[in-house]
Formats: structure tokens, C-alpha cells, sequence
């Protein structure tokens, strides 16, 4: 039996499923790992595929956090770099194919159902129009879809390290503050996981709040950013709550801007790591204020079609479309 191998190798976590060619739609294997214990993708692939005890492996696609041009990538947020051909040669994997993973995101919309979606704002969807797929994880990704023929193709970029825009006081003060560390300043550096913890050691270091001892053990103890929306939503942790407000804030005024860029007409969804764990709180307004305050197109945006995707597994999803289809 021929077997097709999906993986979405984030920054922080590495999602990998295994599946028959023609058979079943339940996977024979799926597990996630925490890139930290690994030295690079084939050390996961070796255990993983240990487990499955498939051979055989017909296709294989790896949807990456990092730019793809031909072969070989270098991962952004990670210090690994991912060959193909070296994976097809070790494993002796038919065809492997590599795609970036907000690519892999934008062909995974097609495959989810009403339940994965939910609406901060209906607007009036265009059939066949532009979608934008934007979402903050360990990094920022954008990618957006254009019809052709008779299906989406998807348009990866590198929008998440556009440079960050200020809109107040505070938000100038944040830029000023992470421009004495970085220099060049992204949206990324503030809409993602890292994002959300500078955010935090910014409204400490200026005097606006201090961390409880609880909610410093918990950020020492594993995923800080986690640990930071948890006590924001759900425990009395005032500066943490100060810091979601904020990240939500830059965050919507983000997707707003891509929203502008691209006037995605058929729909803008958005995924990643975060927006899932805190689709509850993105509905309460923040977001979608600052995503809507573009002054004269404020209207215009309010025609736009808005979703938070809250399948964290869009990117396999569409990482599997595409290893099925070379299968």
C-alpha cells in the first residue's frame, strides 16, 4: 500500500500526519513535537516514521515557516535548514515537495467546514473573489488567493515583516522601546508569540504594570506567550490583560492594512497559533476596531468578509491536499 506523509514544521512545534492513498480519510498517524528537542526535521522523521512503521511512502509535502525557493529552506524563527531531496534519499520518499507554511494555509480553507470558522464580521462575500489568509503564531504569515481556472492558487509573501505602523502615544513608545533592541522594527515583533511577551516586558520596563509572581512562574515554566493570554482571559492579572488589549489592537490594525493592500473580497481568514486560543476574546472588540479604523474606508472594510479559523490544524490540512494531489 502506498502511503502520502503531510507536515507543518512551525517555529516552535512540528505537526506531522500520515495517511493511505485512496484509503480511509482517518490518518494512520498523527503526532505533534516541540521542535526544542530536535536537532532538525529528519530527527522527528526518523522517530515518527519508526512509529507509523510505513513504508512505502508514495509523496511527501513539508509546509515550512520560512520563504521556499527551490530545494532547500532555511526556517525563519528556527535554526534548521530543510533539503528534499536529502529527505526523499533518507526516507525513500517518492516525490517531496517543500511550500511555505501560510501557503499551506491558504490551500487548506478550501478544505474547512462551518464549524472551523468563526465570524467577527459577514460582509458582503464576492464569489471568486481575492481571500487573504493572515495569522500570528511563532511568527506572522500573510498569504492571499487569486482564482484561476477553477480553483484558488495561493500567493505566499513575507507581508508579516512589513514595518510596524504606531498609531498612539503608547504604540509610538512600544516601537522606540523594541527599536533599541532590534532596529528595524516588524509587525511581526509584535503580532506573534515573542510579540506578546514584549509586549509584556515593555508595559513592566515603562512603568505600567508588574507581573505577579504567578504569572512569571507560569511564562518560566513553559509557552510564556500562553501563559500571558491565559491570565489575561482568565485570571486577575491586570498587565496581562493591558497586553492582550494592546496586541490585539496592533494586530487588527495589521490585518486591516493587508485587508487595504489586497481587497480581499472572497474573505479574510484568520489562523495561526493564537487567534484559536483567543477567538472569545477577538470578538469583543479590540480587533476588530482596530481593523476596521481606516478613517474614509472604514466602509469599505465593513464589506469585507472577516473569520477566525479555529482548526489549528489548517496548515496540514492543506500540506495533505497538496501530498495527495502529487500522490
Amino acid at each position: 500500500m502506498n502511503f502520502f506523509l503531510a507536515g507543518d514544521i512551525g517555529g516552535t512545534k512540528t505537526l506531522l500526519q500520515i495517511s493511505a492513498a485512496g484509503g480511509a480519510r482517518e490518518p494512520l498517524l498523527q503526532k505533534s513535537y516541540f521542535n526544542a528537542g530536535y536537532a532538525g526535521l529528519a530527527e522527528i522523521l526518523e522517530e515518527f516514521l519508526c512509529e507509523a512503521g510505513a513504508s512505502d511512502i508514495a509523496a511527501a509535502c513539508f509546509a515550512l515557516a520560512g520563504p521556499v525557493s527551490g530545494r532547500r529552506v532555511k526556517l525563519t524563527n528556527l535554526p534548521w535548514e530543510v533539503d528534499a531531496d536529502a529527505l526523499a534519499a533518507r526516507f525513500a520518499i517518492g516525490r517531496v515537495s517543500l511550500t511555505n507554511d501560510f501557503e499551506a494555509v491558504g490551500l487548506g480553507v478550501a478544505a474547512l467546514q462551518p464549524a472551523d470558522l468563526l465570524t467577527l464580521q459577514a460582509g458582503k462575500p464576492q464569489t471568486q473573489g481575492v481571500r487573504v489568509v493572515v495569522g500570528a503564531g511563532t511568527g506572522l504569515g500573510v498569504a492571499w488567493l487569486s482564482w484561476q481556472d477553477d480553483s484558488y492558487a495561493v500567493h505566499p509573501s513575507e507581508g508579516g515583516h512589513m514595518d510596524f505602523a504606531p498609531v498612539d502615544t503608547i504604540q509610538y513608545e512600544l516601537l522606540q522601546y523594541l527599536q533599541q533592541r532590534h532596529g528595524h522594527v516588524s509587525y511581526e515583533r509584535i503580532a506573534s508569540g515573542t510579540g506578546i511577551v514584549a509586549i509584556i516586558q515593555f508595559l513592566r520596563d515603562t512603568g505600567r504594570g508588574m507581573p505577579s509572581a504567578q504569572l512569571v512562574a507560569a511564562m518560566g515554566e513553559g509557552d510564556a506567550a500562553a501563559a500571558i493570554t491565559q491570565f489575561a482571559q482568565q485570571g486577575d492579572e491586570p498587565i496581562a490583560r493591558m497586553a492582550l488589549d494592546l496586541f490585539l489592537q496592533i494586530y487588527g490594525a495589521f490585518v486591516g492594512n493587508v485587508a487595504l493592500a489586497v481587497l480581499p473580497r472572497g474573505g479574510i481568514y484568520v489562523a495561526g497559533g493564537i487567534a484559536g486560543k483567543i477567538a472569545a476574546t477577538m470578538r469583543q472588540g479590540a480587533f476588530l476596531h482596530s481593523f476596521l479604523n481606516k478613517g474614509r474606508f472604514t466602509g469599505l472594510l465593513k464589506s469585507l468578509p472577516l473569520h477566525i479559523v479555529v482548526n489549528p490544524q489548517i496548515g496540514l490540512l492543506g500540506a495533505g491536499l497538496t501530498a495527495q494531489r502529487m500522490v
